[in-house]
């Protein structure tokens, strides 16, 4: 007897957003090339309004961008960029940070415990997923407020814009998720006991091992295509 092997997808957004994320992952479909509702609604047999509901939520993960005049197109995915983009956050939040600790109130603490504390919950509930990245980036910058560098912290933003979806990558298709709660956590702690030293170490890390990943994860999708 044979047996049905296709994935149950819950709903019909469910199924156009997985299928068309592997077509993104893999090289299937490749940066730049533009996703049609239309064509897509008659691909999948569907109407126009589950693809245009998994198209918005790919593009809150980063491997979908609204131009004007062009629609839905997938972006772009380089491993080449990881490394300078995330070694880059790596130098400059680390110096931030150096210098936000000193500078740190419990008003300050307990505003980035707040957003550790939503993290936790978004990740928890296994939902809230076009959210963790932003949490994500509100905690580091909580941690970074009381720096007295405002254009270090404009540069962090830029960076942080850059490497948003490389970030929402990691958080979706890795156990990054759970990694990145325990060492926020850990962070959090060495901020409040002024370990200025251990703290940054650790937010080195923290962001060194987050590029890494995902760099692997798309060499091993290109590696896949080949």
């Amino acid at each position: 007897m044979m047996t049905n092997s296709m994935p149950v997808y819950k709903t019909r957004t469910q199924m156009v957003a997985d299928i068309l994320r592997n077509k993104i992952l893999s090289g299937e479909i490749v940066a730049g090339e533009a996703l049609r509702q239309e064509a897509l609604a008659k691909e999948f047999d569907v109407s126009r309004i589950p693809v245009r509901e998994a198209l918005l939520q790919l593009e809150a993960q980063g491997l979908v961008a609204f131009e004007p005049h062009k629609g839905a197109i997938a972006t772009e995915l380089s491993p080449a960029k990881i490394h300078e983009l995330f070694q880059l956050r790596a130098m400059i939040e680390c110096h931030v940070l150096e210098h936000s600790i000193d500078n740190m109130t419990e008003a300050d603490f307990d505003a980035a415990d707040k957003v550790v504390q939503a993290f936790d919950q978004a990740v928890e509930s296994g939902t809230q997923v076009e959210s963790w990245s932003e949490l994500n980036y509100q905690l580091h910058a909580a941690l970074y407020k009381a720096a007295d560098l405002p254009q270090a912290k404009e540069i962090i933003e830029t960076l942080n814009l850059k490497s948003d979806r490389y970030i929402r990558l990691q958080l979706l298709l890795t156990s990054g998720n759970d990694k990145a709660e325990q060492e926020h956590n850990e962070l959090l702690k060495l901020c409040r006991q002024r370990d200025k030293t251990a703290a940054c170490a650790l937010l080195k890390k923290h962001i060194l091992e987050a590029g890494q990943a995902i760099h692997d994860i798309l060499l091993e999708q290109q590696d896949n295509n080949k």
